[in-house]
Parts: structure tokens; sequence; C-alpha cells
């Protein structure tokens, strides 16, 4: 009962003189309620200056409905629909509009003939009219921000409350975090979203209404929005799919780090030296992307630079057997040296090695293997050649003894 007493009250307009209420009207077969509530101030207000006595009004008959006449012209009509509206019967309320049309034109009447005469009357009128309407637009549309406001922080809290409920279950059942991250979102936004649609029904908006309001607006959002869409789509797609998880050290572009979160609109990434990246999902979806992790293991490359004139097979062997046992590399999997390059003064070998995947354990090991390099090249005494410097030798020594032999002494 009280909800369709909200509804009437709703569908009805009220008619103002002055800033002062009268009555409410609905609507009818050929006119909505503000136009039926316009056209009733607008004789009201043509009364006024007609009006030399108190004003006498009166009611006709005229078969469903009442007319409330001032001196023989019709001011207002009380249909069905308006007694309906007002749970009362045709007759009742027809009797409240004629008692208030004829209480307030008297009282207009009266204000027009005092101080400031019409032209202060009027600006009280219209001043008090925007209160009016500022005052009864509040009070119907103030309770009911509220309680959508209320609505949503409620859902917003609840799908916060189901976020963590649903972290510690993940979290004693060890899934994958990943999915968890997926699930989780997906749950949040559509509790925010069941919110959202129950708050709109709390302002006044039907579900079904917003949901076609939606579809009607979605061309001009997606144009609007387009960014923003995209990366929402992206990041479903990378949780979807999941080409890394969380955890995983990636490289997209120039920002390379462990992925911290995937959220719907950026993926997050701890970079190296401790900075946070935030890259867009629609960016990360369309780039070339390099998982260092998806393997535990990782083949490391150390170049190590020798002369020509070195035992390249004996520094090979020992290179081999020093860099297998150094820290870090796996023992499991084969360590070789091979010849990665070769000119005239130097030759240029690869020691090939296997280690754990993560950056820091690679680093570390690349830096293990290079020690063990160094050792080796001072125990066989073949330090790296230094650029700067350069040998010759003769092609005939003998020749060029005998030729400064036989040179004349210039004493």
């Amino acid at each position: 009962m009280a909800t369709t007493q909200a509804a009437a009250q709703d569908s009805q307009t009220s008619v103002r003189l002055d800033g002062r209420i009268l009555f409410r009207v609905s609507a009818s077969a050929d006119a909505t309620s503000e136009q039926r509530a316009t056209r009733v101030e607008q004789r009201l207000q043509a009364l006024l200056p007609t009006l030399d006595n108190p004003a006498q009004a009166r009611i006709v008959s005229s078969g469903s409905t009442r007319l409330v006449t001032v001196s023989g012209v019709s001011v207002a009509t009380v249909t069905a629909e308006d007694a309906e509206d007002s749970i009362t019967t045709l007759d009742v309320l027809a009797e409240e509009w004629r008692q208030a049309i004829e209480q307030e034109l008297e009282v207009s009447r009266q204000q027009r003939l005092g101080f400031g005469g019409r032209f202060l009357a009027e600006i009280r009128g219209a001043i008090g009219t925007a209160f009016s309407i500022t005052s009864e637009s509040s009070g119907a549309v103030i309770p009911r921000v509220l309680a959508a406001g209320l609505i949503l922080a409620s859902f917003v809290l609840l799908a916060r409350i189901v976020g963590w409920g649903m972290r510690q279950v993940f979290r004693r059942l060890r899934a994958d975090k990943t999915l968890e991250n997926l699930i989780r979102q997906l749950a949040y936004y559509m509790i925010v979203l069941m919110g959202l649609l129950i708050a709109a029904g709390a302002l006044g908006f039907s579900p079904e209404a917003v949901v076609t309001g939606l579809g009607l607006t979605g061309l001009v959002l997606g144009f609007a929005l387009k960014d923003i869409l995209s990366n929402f789509v992206s990041g479903l797609l990378i949780l979807a799919m999941r080409p890394f998880e969380i955890g995983d050290q990636i490289a997209i572009g120039d920002t390379e780090g462990a992925v911290e979160r995937i959220e719907l609109r950026a993926t997050q990434i701890r970079t190296y030296d401790g900075r946070v990246a935030l890259v867009p999902n629609a960016e990360v979806f369309t780039s070339r992307i390099v998982n260092n992790t998806a393997d535990p293991v990782r083949r490391g490359n150390v170049l190590v630079t020798v002369g020509l004139g070195s035992d390249i097979r004996k520094i090979s062997a020992l290179l081999t057997d020093k860099a297998q046992s150094a820290p870090g590399v796996l023992p499991d999997r084969a360590t070789s040296v091979r010849v990665e390059d070769a000119n005239d003064e130097t030759v240029v070998l690869n020691v090939s090695f296997w280690t754990d995947s993560r950056r820091s354990d690679f680093k570390d090991t690349s830096s293990q293997v290079r020690l063990a390099a160094i050792d080796v090249l001072i125990s066989c005494g073949h330090l790296p050649p230094d650029p700067a410097m350069r040998r010759l030798e003769l092609d005939d020594p003998a020749a060029w003894r005998r030729a400064f032999s036989a040179a004349p002494d210039p004493g």
C-alpha cells in the first residue's frame, strides 16, 4: 500500500500560487500532470487582477468529473484519476480543491493590495515558487539518493567481504593465483553491478529501463570509452588465456620485471630496480611478450676472449669443468664451450651453462661463471689480450741480421 501511494505521488505535479502549494494533479488522457498543473496556474494568475472582492469558488458536476469555477471561469477539473491517486472520492477531492483555491486566491489578492502592490507580490511569489520547487524536489530526491548510495555502499562492502572470503578459501586450496584473481574480480564486479541495478531502482528507474538504456547508449559509450573497454576486454582475455601468471618475470617492450597483479584495466609489473609499472592490458595483449620464467631453467652464455696462440682445447676443457662446478650451475644439465668467433689475433669462446630461470639466480650464476673463467685464464697464464697493444714479427729475421751486419760503420 505504501509503495502504491509513493508511486501515485511520483506521477502527480503540484499546483502553486505565489510559491504556495494548493493541491496536486495527475495525468489525464489528453495531458500530462505537468501540462495540467501549468494550465491551472495560468488561469489563477489571470484571475488575480480581476478580483475586486473575495473570490467565491464553486463546484460544477460534469459527468465523471468536477469543475472548480471562480466567477464563472473554469479553473480546475477534478478527474477520477486525481481522486484515485489521492486515495479519496471525487466529491471530497473537489471540495478540498475548491477550498484551497478560494483561500489562496484571497491571500494573493490581499498581498497585491498591501505594501508594494502587485509588483512586489509577484516578486515574492516568484521567489517563493523557486524555493518551493527546490524544497519539494529535494524532499523527493534526497531520500532516494541517500537510499541508492547506502545500497551501493552495502554491495561494495559485500563484494569486498566475498573477495576476502574467496582469498582465504583459495589460500587453503593453494590454487592457481591467476585463476583466483580472475574469479575474484569477476565476482566483485558482478556484485557491484547488481548493486548498481538495485540502486537505480531506488532512484525510481526500473532495472529493465536501465538495461535498455545501456543497450541504446552502448554504441556511443563504445566510441567514447573505447580505450577503457579495450583494456577491460583485454584483461579478461589475459586472465582467461593466461600467457603469463602472477610471479612470472616477463618483458613487454622496454618494461621488464615480475608480474604482481593482473587487473581488468592494467597489469602491474615490479621492475628489477624496484619501481612499479602499470601496463595497459590492451598493450599487453597486442605486444610481444617474453616470459623468462615460463620454464624453470634457463641457459646462459658467457663470452671469453683468448689470444690466437693459446692452447684452445686445453682452455676449453678447463672452462667446461670449472663452469660446471660454479655455484648456481645445474649439475644435471651439460655445460659446453664452443668457439664463437676467431680472427688473426683472438679467439672468442662461448661458455654455455644452465641455471634457474629467475633473474636473480641467472645474474648471480653468470657472475660465478665469469669468475671461474678468469681463474682458468690466470692459471693458464693466458690473460685476455689488450686490443691497444700490437706485436710485430719479422718475416725473415736472419735476412734482417745480415743486412744490419753488412751496413758500413758510420764512425
